[in-house]
């Protein structure tokens, strides 16, 4: 009876340790990640998503997100191809592909990622003309996704998106293209008031090659102008001589 006692005794005082090594045994991994799997230091490769077992003690799990992360980089300033000193923002989107290499090949694949876009931004940016940072952004981007998705391709993280955010130019500059702006606006307003005026002209002489041909057309349209006069100023205008008559004396002073 004492020994049954002592047995149970003694498995009382195991029970919480076996519990403990149980509950260090059962492992559940969600959808978005997965866990690489260390055996005595030895990579045996990543598990899930779901419920699996490991051994505790003998196994080490390291979990790794595969969700797309965003990472916004800190101000870079840079000095373009022209001489103009900038300040550059960007935003970078990436997740991992393989989990295996984000764990065993990089120590910090997030900061080594963010350092490898931060040192390509600057390149990029400083063999680039500062017009063509503000026109071509979108091959900027694309130039820079490239880049660094070759650098990082080896830690098992691929980086599908670079989006130049902004693009902060020094007072001078922003005055300097101000003044560039507004004379190119008052470039463009003369170069239409020209060719309005231009038009205004042809239309004119084409009219008064019609009106030369027909001399009647002349007196109607100086009737049609002083009735518009007067009904404009509430006027009365009278004619003394009948256009008729000067006619006749304009005709007998050319002949």
């Amino acid at each position: 009876m004492g020994e049954l006692f002592a047995l149970i005794t003694s498995l009382g005082f195991l029970f919480p340790f076996v519990l403990i090594f149980l509950w260090s045994a059962v492992k559940v991994v969600q959808e978005y990640e997965r866990g690489v799997i260390f055996r005595l230091g030895r990579l045996v490769g990543p598990k899930g998503p779901g419920l699996f077992f490991i051994i505790p003690i003998i196994d080490r799990m390291v979990k790794i997100d595969l969700r797309t992360l965003t990472m916004e980089l800190p101000p870079q300033e840079i000095i373009s191809k022209d001489n103009v000193t900038i300040k550059v923002t960007a935003v970078l989107y990436f997740q991992v592909i393989d989990p295996s290499k984000a764990v065993t090949k990089v120590f910090d694949y997030g900061m080594a990622t963010m350092q490898i876009a931060q040192t390509t931004l600057r390149n990029v940016m400083g063999q680039s003309m500062l017009d063509e940072i503000l026109s071509q952004r979108d091959q900027i981007n694309q130039s820079l996704q490239q880049i660094i998705d070759e650098q990082t391709e080896p830690w098992g993280v691929k980086v599908s998106i670079v989006e130049v955010k902004d693009v902060e130019l020094p007072q001078s500059m922003q005055r300097a293209m101000a003044k560039q702006a507004e004379a190119e606006r008052e470039k463009r307003a003369k170069i239409i008031h020209a060719q309005g005026e231009q038009q205004a002209a042809q239309t004119l002489s084409e009219a008064a090659k019609i009106i030369s041909q027909e001399p009647a057309t002349l007196q109607l349209r100086y009737l049609q102008t002083l009735a518009e006069i007067a009904t404009e100023r509430n006027s009365t205008i009278v004619f003394p001589i009948p256009i008729d008559i000067l006619e006749t004396f304009m005709t007998r002073r050319e002949n």
